[in-house]
């Protein structure tokens, strides 16, 4: 069976040792960015290989151009799946410290270079400790494999699509980030406050539970129809603070059935580069 957005503790369980499986940890914390390596070297999912959000699914920060967290090239992202031994036929299982914010910018990447045969683990590793499933502290021995890109473009919105259908009906822009980051209040991250003229709340965290599992189906598609209305989810445009949790939307509303939104990557730090771009704030 071949899993492409989400797979369960369980299900994750039976093929930890399959060697056509590749789990990979990208635990990863914005406050402290050394903090997920730290926690792998601990413990991790025998097998797994360590994914860092700011040295391998980032291209370097180029300052007031990039955003945050920029993607890497096509060549460059080709080369490290390659290295971490994912083939066309390789099932991936991507994992972070719980809600699957950072996996899922993992599952993206690799479904925008064609590769359909990856899946968010629920609840992460701290389900996976919960529930007293193996763990290891041993770096793994890698095959290297051949990763051959097939880049959907049609995944990417850039900043002057988005900015041309900020006044469209017939497109819907979506906010990942938390509710009061939207409306302009307590911003940490990023030297402007506010949110894309015209643009929708949807806070990543309203898609999981307490546990960090995700919603029922039917929660999760009533909330995303009342956001996108008769908007088809290939309208949809998703956004954040720099193109990680954004991603997260977009697997929910895959997993339910409803297609693949766009994500705009560079975000709302990628935005405020050009102060020309207009910002809004408030509900």
């Amino acid at each position: 069976m071949t899993y492409t957005t989400l797979i369960s503790t369980n299900q994750a369980y039976r093929h930890v040792y399959d060697s056509q499986w590749r789990f990979v940890d990208s635990r990863y914390y914005l406050d402290n960015i050394q903090q997920g390596h730290q926690e792998y070297s601990q413990a991790h999912i025998p097998g797994a290989l360590y994914a860092d959000l700011g040295k391998d699914l980032s291209a370097p920060v180029v300052p007031g151009v990039s955003s945050r967290h920029p993607l890497p090239d096509v060549n460059t992202l080709s080369q490290t799946f390659s290295s971490w031994g994912i083939g066309a036929q390789t099932q991936v299982v991507v994992y972070d410290q719980g809600p699957g914010m950072i996996s899922a910018r993992l599952w993206w990447m690799l479904q925008w270079l064609g590769h359909e045969k990856v899946a968010v683990l629920e609840g992460g590793w701290k389900k996976w400790q919960d529930e007293s499933k193996p763990v290891g502290d041993e770096l793994p021995v890698i095959t290297p494999r051949t990763f051959n890109a097939k880049v959907h473009p049609e995944m990417i919105a850039d900043a002057d699509e988005v900015l041309a259908n900020i006044a469209n009906a017939a497109i819907k822009i979506l906010d990942a980030r938390a509710a009061e980051r939207y409306r302009g209040e307590n911003e940490t991250l990023d030297p402007v406050a506010g949110h894309i003229p015209g643009a929708l709340s949807a806070p990543f965290s309203d898609n999981v539970t307490v546990d960090g599992s995700f919603r029922s189906n039917e929660e999760l598609q009533a909330m995303y129809q009342s956001l996108l209305g008769d908007t088809s989810t290939q309208d949809a445009i998703v956004y954040c603070g720099s193109g990680v949790t954004a991603a997260h939307n977009i697997l929910a509303m895959k997993h339910i059935g409803m297609g693949m939104a766009r994500l705009y990557p560079g975000s709302w730090s990628h935005w405020i580069t050009d102060r020309q771009r207009p910002v809004a704030t408030g509900e």
